[in-house]
C-alpha cells in the first residue's frame, strides 16, 4: 500500500523542482525516523559513545556493481 500511495505521488510530479522537493521531503521523513531510532538505542544503553567512536573509524560502502555506474552507498558518521 505505501509503495502505491508513493508512486501515485510520484506520477504528479511535473518539474525538476517538484521532484527535488519530493526527494528532499523523503530524505528528512527517513533521517528523522532514524534519528529517533538512534536516540532511542542511545536511551536504552544499546548504542553509546564508544560504539559511535567504533563506527566513526569505519568505511562502509556498498560493492561497486558495474551495472549501475558510481551509485554507492556511504554511511557517513
Amino acid at each position: 500500500m505505501a509503495q502505491l500511495e508513493l508512486m501515485n505521488a510520484a506520477a504528479n510530479v511535473t518539474s525538476q523542482e517538484d521532484l527535488d522537493a519530493l526527494r528532499l521531503t523523503l530524505s528528512l521523513f527517513f533521517a528523522e525516523r532514524a534519528q529517533k531510532a538512534i536516540d532511542k538505542m542511545w536511551d536504552e544503553g544499546t548504542f553509546d559513545q564508544k560504539k559511535l567512536d567504533e563506527l566513526r573509524g569505519q568505511h562502509l560502502r556498498t560493492p561497486y556493481n558495474k551495472n549501475h555506474g558510481d551509485r554507492f552507498l556511504i554511511l557517513c558518521l
